[in-house]
């Protein structure tokens, strides 16, 4: 592994001087989709652990193609959890999306769970990221340096709270969850009701005035939607995902073929 000895995060790089970045959605363990997407030029994949079969261990190997192909490894972890976040950081990821950060207490703890001493309270152990501890030292300057923290602000309690979120340090930016921000208010998928909306609308204005760097991920495949998000200002936008783009390339060829017959 080199990627911590160049102390270049492309994702952190991206995101750290407000330019935009293109990714992509991983929800299927196999290599082979991160090789078959990076054809398309995405500069980082996002690797779902929260509503996925995915495992440790197929993460790692995941994680590795990614970088392998130039691409920045961002996990998005099950929960904010230390051992699950210590894992995947162990495992060599650039980075981690925590879900459902809801108060300043909760953005703190994912903080601590990235970062080493004295910054955060991540454990040591010797893996992957560090090169099965051969090269310590120089991961440890590229955890406080270039690793990346996301934090989703994916509940109505995050946008009630958002200002105290955003003033904890060592949040590199938001991701924003509109599925579950929906359900919270009690409406799931119900993106156009101008109450979601505004709650959404608020949580942008914040990040804007903060400067803080904020992203979305457009799960369909229309370019248009992707291209919507990036002229609202979103620094990194995930576009697609591997099942969405398999599933609209075959609906769409076989209804032409129905049509025509």
């Amino acid at each position: 592994m080199k990627k911590y000895m160049k102390h270049v995060n492309t994702f952190k790089n991206k995101i750290r001087n407000r330019e935009l970045t293109i990714g992509s959605w991983v929800t299927i363990g196999e290599s082979s989709i991160i090789e078959i997407l990076s054809t398309a030029g995405f500069e980082w994949i996002g690797i779902d652990l929260e509503h996925t079969a995915i495992d440790f261990l197929t993460t790692k190997q995941l994680i590795s193609t990614a970088q392998g192909l130039g691409m920045s490894a961002i996990v998005r972890v099950g929960k904010n959890d230390e051992l699950i976040i210590k894992r995947v950081m162990d495992s060599g990821a650039d980075g981690v999306i925590v879900p459902m950060v809801k108060n300043k207490s909760e953005a703190e703890d994912s903080v601590n769970f990235v970062k080493y001493p004295p910054t955060g309270k991540r454990g040591i152990g010797l893996g992957r990221a560090n090169s099965y501890g051969t090269k310590f030292n120089e991961y440890q300057e590229w955890v406080e340096k270039e690793s990346v923290l996301i934090v989703q602000i994916e509940h109505i309690d995050s946008v009630r709270n958002i200002d105290e979120i955003l003033s904890v340090s060592g949040i590199d930016g938001i991701l924003i969850g509109p599925y579950d921000l929906s359900g919270s208010m009690g409406f799931p998928g119900q993106f156009d009701r101008e109450d979601v909306k505004l709650a959404i609308d608020e949580v942008l204005k914040k990040a804007k005035l903060k400067n803080i760097p904020f992203g979305f991920h457009i799960v369909n495949t229309d370019p248009k939607e992707t291209i919507n998000k990036i002229m609202s200002g979103g620094n990194f936008v995930a576009y697609g995902t591997d099942f969405s783009f398999m599933g609209d390339m075959a609906r769409s060829g076989m209804k032409k073929i129905r049509e025509s017959l």
